[in-house]
């Protein structure tokens, strides 16, 4: 009986963890990027703005440096990982502005 118990177990769960794996890519699949974002980091790429880190407000950043996934989702004010998107040389003009995430 031992054998039939364990058996079964085992096929219950491959079979259940083949159902996970397959539900899970339909589960991590990334948001949509705003298009404001889209534009603000072409604008960014062509020269036009730099990222200036610790000056955000919450949920008032244009992304961040591993803290979160993007655009508007700063849970602190000024935090150190999340970055606004300026016009280039602005980020040394304001307090707290740093160039580079700490």
């Amino acid at each position: 009986m031992n054998r039939r118990v364990l058996a079964a177990s085992t096929l219950s769960s491959a079979l259940g963890l083949a159902l996970a794996m397959a539900a899970a890519p339909g589960l991590a699949q990334p948001k949509e990027v705003p298009q404001v974002v889209k534009d603000n980091m072409a604008r960014m790429e062509k020269g036009k703005l730099e990222k200036c880190y610790g000056i955000n407000a919450v949920a008032k950043n244009d992304c961040a440096e591993g803290a979160h996934s993007c655009a508007g989702q700063a849970t602190q004010a000024r935090d150190a990982k999340s970055f606004v998107l300026l016009p280039a040389g602005d980020c040394s003009k304001i307090q707290g502005g740093k160039l580079k995430p700490a």
